[in-house]
């Protein structure tokens, strides 16, 4: 990831709420609450970018799909594979345009159609187009009908796409029910820090029968505060990487739910120390 412009700003808006914050604000309950949400402001750019690019790949992926419809009517026709390349270079297929004219290009200036569509699909870095142009530049050396080829693959990416937005509306409910699971967990984890811990470290006193002689060490909730932070944080984690997993079939796609549970947990329990201790 290359850091533009709105990334530096983002940490620079993150750095300068972080050192204001310590001049203003004496407590450390509050001070940790405001550079949380600087730290959020700080990294926000990062996942906007992260989501940005995610969204390009997948806008690649699905004008393919009309790239490659319209390759096989321009070959049905009678045009050559590379002369139909070179035609629909000026239509317009938003985040793929620019790949399909350099494409077009490099097989103007001599380029062979194996050596134009591999560094096609590396550009792209869809692992969906590397597939399907993989078939196109066998079926090209083997001299088949490039045409069924074509059309075959087309075929392929249609149901490619409609078979990945069935199981993104399969799996909506579930994405749903895992952010609410882990919305329970911090309540848990706030009302056992906040309520139960207290009550038990109030607990000090000895009891006896005969011989049998019991302390009751008293506990400073303090103590156990940390780990259970720790925990919430590693839950974050990991939960926001199973919900990408499991709604988008790729642990990469989870890193933006980790970042959002991830962000809910620092501001939730930084702000209830803030607030309510």
């Amino acid at each position: 990831m290359k850091f533009e412009k709105m990334h530096w700003m983002g940490i620079g808006i993150g750095l300068a709420i972080a050192l204001v914050s310590f001049f203003i604000f004496k407590e450390k309950t509050m001070l940790y609450f405001v550079l949380v949400i600087s730290l959020i402001i700080g990294s926000l750019p990062f996942l906007i970018s992260l989501l940005f690019g995610q969204g390009r790949q997948r806008e690649k992926e699905e004008k393919f799909l009309a790239f490659s419809r319209d390759l096989v009517e321009s070959v049905k026709s009678g045009t050559p594979i590379s002369k139909s390349i070179v035609q629909l270079r000026t239509r317009n297929y938003g985040a793929l345009t620019q790949h399909i004219q350099k494409m077009a290009n490099q097989l103007s200036l001599g380029f062979t159609l194996n050596q134009a569509l591999n560094n096609f699909a590396k550009d792209t870095k869809s692992k969906v187009i590397l597939r399907a142009v993989g078939l196109i530049s066998e079926a090209e050396r083997a001299g088949g009908k490039i045409e069924s080829i074509l059309d075959s693959v087309s075929k392929s990416v249609n149901q490619i796409e409609v078979l990945r937005k069935e199981q993104k509306a399969a799996v909506s409910n579930l994405v749903t029910q895992g952010y609410m699971i882990f919305i329970i967990f911090i309540v848990i984890m706030l009302v056992l820090e906040f309520k139960i811990l207290p009550l038990v470290s109030d607990l000090d006193g000895s009891g006896g029968g005969g011989d049998l002689d019991i302390q009751i060490q008293k506990m400073n909730p303090e103590d156990f505060a940390m780990p259970l932070f720790v925990m919430l944080l590693v839950q974050a984690v990991f939960a926001g990487l199973v919900i990408g997993k499991i709604s988008e079939g790729s642990i990469k796609k989870g890193i933006k739910h980790s970042f959002i549970l991830l962000a809910v947990t620092l501001l939730v329990t930084t702000g209830a120390k803030a607030f309510f201790s």
